[in-house]
């Protein structure tokens, strides 16, 4: 067997063509961004007045939005950072992996990952929140006494959306793509509508007058304006993490030719109707839209923002699982909920938590306008951790020269600095509410690695030479029995203690031994040819490593079973599975682990998905053997 895991390109495997897979990506890559015209101009515009806004105001806001996609999203995201992959996959955590790959497990890359992985939660938990809202709100318009009907209809969208999770997303997948296009045609429809109102509203191209809006000394409205224009980039970060399922060709497909030209058409046309001078209230985007034509779009613009707010599910989903994978998480239940795609999964404990937060947060906020106070925050903050990241990755991965890498990441860290900054004049209005909600998870990911290390040093610290237990094997003193008994555990030589504990109560061995490590590498997916390592340590014993990648879900019983049909002497017929169950208590002496983190990472590791379900285990022949850990 190898000693080194392998990759395989799960992005290149099976795909339809391009086309065909740009029009799917649709519906998973461009849900978030592709409905921020329902809300950004929106925003940007209370703040500067709405009707009353000043031209140069409006030019400028525009001008601001309209680079802003072209920079953060077009070049940062779209050619760089698609540029840069794990195994084909992409987010921040998968980058996170990487540059560890290459640094060791540096404390600063792994905080940088982790916390940046953390925000995302915080307005993944907004996202559809502020979405179906946005859409509903068209209601206004077409009669103003459903008004009062906004928020509980939002209510019962979202409560429906989330409880249909655990059937998964394959049945209806299909349908994303197609409603989407439906979509981008719409809204550059209704833009060029637009734009023909005031024409004059396409020298926003020219980034002159963004820049001289920007410098113009308004002081806090101008914060405030470039907080706004923010929104319409908080989807470019999901973006990133969708690359494995698509792979980078059909989403720069996508981008180019539909969702980025039906952007600028959109926002363009939003603000050529603000400069012609008409009347509006409310959301001015309803606003281009022929009056009988207008409930129609409010039906489309809520189906649009459900499938933005199903992607900004699935996508918690998948990053959840990165994160279990790679330690950072504790194991919580995982449903595959189709044969169709590896990332078709239900997380029960994620959906729940997802669904209590962004219910609380739609009923406490009740309008879009005030839930853009507490949107943008944490992802921008997410973006300057991914630039940080990126950098390192164009010196060590490309070998870019030092110059140009230092001109590069400062370029995109002012505009993320810049971002960040105009955000944080949000925190007092609701920005306060992502930021917790991206703590607590760091939180929870520093704990549970402190936690982990604590109880595996205890580990080692118990395990016995091989060489003893080789003495007794050889010289018949341990009686064996007939039968195959897999140990799980953690070690990776000499004798773990689970073995030493089940020898100490039984006193006798099975006829086989398998010693079974898992481990999980720092890329996406292993071949199946480098999937394991056996070693004979003893009579009749072997340590087994399998390798897994931090997208893959490990199978213990069909490894053993590849192991039989390879001449391993292992009867998958006749065997026991012998695993851990750990118990954590606090130290006597006061030298463990601080209080908080002790009892935190205790009730975790209680709650946490049993190792039988993590490693597909028949529960019928398992023996859990009870160990206690004072940390």
């Amino acid at each position: 067997m190898s000693d080194k895991a392998a990759v395989i390109p799960h992005s290149a495997v099976g795909h339809p063509n391009l086309p065909a897979l740009g029009l799917i990506a649709l519906g998973v890559v461009f849900g978030d961004i592709g409905t921020s015209p329902l809300y950004t101009l929106k925003t940007v515009l209370d703040v500067t007045g709405g009707t009353h806004s000043e031209p140069a105001a409006i030019l400028g806001a525009l001008s601001l939005i309209l680079w802003t996609l072209i920079i953060v999203t077009s070049l940062k995201y779209v050619t760089i950072a698609l540029r840069i992959d794990n195994g084909g996959e992409g987010g921040i955590l998968a980058l996170t992996a990487l540059l560890r790959q290459m640094h060791g497990r540096q404390p600063f890359i792994l905080v940088l990952g982790l916390c940046g992985a953390a925000l995302v939660y915080g307005d993944a938990a907004i996202t559809p929140a502020i979405s179906v809202m946005s859409a509903l709100e068209g209601l206004n318009i077409v009669a103003p006494h459903l008004e009062r009907y906004v928020l509980p209809t939002t209510v019962v969208i979202l409560i429906a959306l989330f409880a249909v999770q655990h059937h998964g997303t394959a049945r209806i997948g299909r349908l994303l793509g197609p409603i989407m296009l439906i979509w981008f045609a719409t809204i550059s429809l209704l833009g060029v509508w637009g734009i023909s109102q005031h024409p004059a509203v396409l020298w926003s191209l020219n980034p002159v007058v963004g820049l001289r809006y920007l410098f113009s000394g308004g002081g806090l409205t101008t914060l405030l304006v470039v907080g706004g224009v923010f929104l319409c980039v908080t989807g470019a970060e999901a973006l990133y993490a969708d690359l494995g399922h698509f792979g980078r060709a059909p989403i720069r497909l996508a981008w180019s030719a539909l969702v980025f030209p039906a952007l600028v058409l959109n926002y363009a046309g939003q603000a050529a109707y603000a400069l012609s001078g008409a009347q509006f209230e409310g959301n001015i985007f309803y606003h281009l839209c022929p009056a009988p034509l207008l409930l129609p779009l409010v039906i489309l613009a809520t189906l649009a923002t459900i499938i933005a707010s199903q992607a900004v599910i699935t996508g918690a989903f998948s990053m959840t699982r990165q994160a279990i994978q790679l330690g950072l998480l504790p194991r919580l239940h995982i449903t595959q909920t189709s044969a169709e795609g590896y990332g078709q999964i239900y997380l029960p404990a994620v959906n729940y938590l997802l669904m209590l937060v962004t219910l609380t947060l739609a009923i406490g906020f009740g309008s879009s306008s005030k839930l853009a106070a507490a949107y943008g925050i944490a992802v921008s903050a997410t973006m300057l951790a991914t630039t940080i990241l990126l950098s390192m990755a164009m010196r060590d991965i490309w070998r870019w020269p030092l110059p140009a890498v230092i001109v590069i990441g400062i370029a995109f860290a002012i505009l993320d600095v810049g971002f960040l900054s105009a955000n944080m004049m949000k925190v007092a209005q609701g920005g306060w509410v992502p930021l917790l909600l991206g703590a607590l998870i760091c939180y929870v990911m520093l704990v549970w690695q402190t936690g982990i290390a604590a109880v595996q040093r205890q580990v080692d610290e118990m395990q016995i030479p091989i060489g003893d237990i080789t003495a007794q094997l050889a010289s018949g003193s341990i009686p064996r029995v007939a039968g195959t008994a897999v140990f799980v555990a953690r070690l990776t030589r000499d004798v773990p203690p689970i073995v030493v504990w089940h020898l100490r109560h039984v006193g006798s061995l099975h006829g086989s031994i398998v010693i079974a490590n898992v481990v999980t590498e720092l890329i996406p997916y292993v071949a199946d040819e480098n999937r394991t390592e056996v070693r004979e340590i003893a009579p009749q014993v072997w340590r087994v490593h399998a390798h897994y990648g931090f997208m893959e879900q490990p199978d213990l019983p069909a490894l053993l079973g590849r192991a039989h049909a390879r001449g391993y002497p292992v009867d998958p017929s006749n065997v026991t599975y012998f695993v851990g169950r750990s118990t954590i208590t606090a130290r006597e002496d006061g030298k463990g682990l601080p209080r908080p983190v002790g009892s935190t990472f205790a009730f975790l590791l209680q709650n946490s998905s049993e190792a039988v379900e993590y490693l597909q285990l028949p529960r019928d022949q398992v023996v859990e053997i009870g160990r206690q850990f004072a940390i």
